[in-house]
């Protein structure tokens, strides 16, 4: 499917600035550029272009309020200065398999001041000796690249936002969880004591291939045989 239609069909009868993220994966893009999205995406943040084909950002337009973009397994070599000029609240960006050999063709990245996280993974780039110090250099705003600080410590998946949102929510789960558990243990316990009171009144009676002495606790009525032996 080209590009064209894919975004037709994601808007889903909205117009374009309802739209907060747009996801064309896999799809195909003309000559290699971006087709498509315009500036009436005005609300958009989140925007994945992740294996279109592409080889150019010329076509991306002026979009204030992106703020994360995927642009992995494309043919891009350069030409990030498109970036810097239309993406100024960019803060994460994600280059990974594409065709920077150079740490120069990064330059541009510099006038991303809200830039911080970076992804060049299978980039050969990434291949050059002081690769990661390089870039850190370059980009002192970065926070992470490859997923990774400057301390080589993971970046985390919220990397700290709405972790207060998550806290609550767990909470809420576990407090429903424990009055729930805590009726089923009571209905359990109650159940373990009927179950007391049954075995305490329930006499077990020997079978006939069974020893036929009296059962431990129970009273054995005497038969007249006996007797007659005792007085013997």
């Amino acid at each position: 499917m080209d590009m064209n239609k894919r975004v037709s069909l994601e808007l889903r009868h909205r117009s374009p600035s309802e739209v907060h993220e747009l996801v064309l994966d896999n799809c195909r893009s003309g000559d290699g550029k971006m087709e498509g999205i315009t500036e009436e995406f005005s609300n958009l943040e989140v925007l994945s272009l992740i294996n279109v084909g592409l080889t150019s950002m010329a076509g991306i337009p002026k979009l204030d309020k992106l703020k994360k973009l995927e642009l992995s397994d494309n043919r891009i070599s350069g030409g990030l200065e498109v970036l810097a000029e239309r993406l100024v609240n960019l803060t994460h960006l994600n280059l990974s398999g594409n065709k920077f050999k150079d740490i120069s063709t990064l330059e541009p990245l510099k006038k991303l001041p809200q830039l911080k996280s970076l992804d060049l993974f299978n980039c050969e780039v990434t291949n050059l000796a002081d690769y990661r110090d390089s870039i850190f250099k370059l980009l002192p705003q970065l926070t992470y690249l490859d997923g990774y600080d400057v301390n080589d410590r993971e970046a985390s998946d919220s990397e700290g936002e709405g972790d207060g949102v998550d806290d609550e929510g767990e909470e809420g789960e576990e407090g429903g969880d424990g009055e729930v558990n805590g009726d089923v243990d009571s209905e359990d316990e109650d159940e373990d004591e009927e179950d007391e009171d049954e075995d305490e009144n329930l006499i077990i009676f020997p079978s006939a291939d069974e020893d036929s002495s009296p059962v431990k606790g129970e009273k054995r009525k005497r038969d007249p045989e006996d007797e007659d032996e005792e007085e013997d």
